[in-house]
């Protein structure tokens, strides 16, 4: 099995690319094709799917997103085809939020998910997801915004899975309002 490929993307089609390492060139299907430049070197990680008369490979750019996509295809009756479009259309924090809090109208926004497979999702994921995506909090805004909500009454744990989703270009006062709307959600 392999962990992850290094080396120059050649081809960028719909849903997949073409990365050569060591001049041989493998097709591999992720989340946003076209968020990878033509030529450019990239590091991508990759889930390996055997099947009877298949061999695909699905690969992410960063490990964290590579582990929601472990994370979901667990789930029974969600596979690979069905977890690279949620990963493609939400954010990690958003993804994570939503099951956790048992969101399923966010998670039937997501295409081939309906109500039962939601369902499912929430039992077989809820609170079992620990992961950290990087740089969530990193600069003097974001610890400011953290500790105006900490001052609020919220949690960390219920803070940190927000952050992502604000607009750190922002005032700190229009943050604070656009995390109240996520954490009110």
């Amino acid at each position: 099995m392999y962990s992850y490929f290094k080396g120059i993307i050649t081809e960028v089609e719909s849903n997949n690319v073409t990365i050569e390492c060591n001049n041989i060139g493998y097709r591999v299907f992720v989340p946003n094709p076209f968020s990878y430049e033509m030529n450019n070197e990239y590091k991508i990680y990759v889930y390996s799917k055997i099947g009877e008369d298949e061999y695909t490979l699905y690969g992410f750019k960063e490990k964290e997103q590579y582990e929601l996509f472990l994370r979901l295809i667990s789930v029974k009756g969600l596979g690979p085809k069905i977890a690279l479009p949620i990963l493609a259309t939400g954010s990690i924090p958003g993804i994570i939020d939503a099951i956790d809090r048992e969101n399923i109208l966010y998670l039937t926004k997501f295409p081939k998910i309906g109500e039962k497979l939601a369902r499912q999702i929430i039992l077989d994921l809820k609170g079992k997801i620990n992961i950290e995506v990087e740089g969530a909090v990193s600069d003097d805004t974001t610890d400011d915004l953290m500790e105006t909500l900490l001052a609020l009454g919220y949690k960390t744990g219920e803070i940190k899975k927000v952050l992502g989703q604000v607009d750190h270009s922002l005032s700190l006062e229009n943050q604070v309002k656009e995390s109240l709307k996520l954490l009110l959600k």
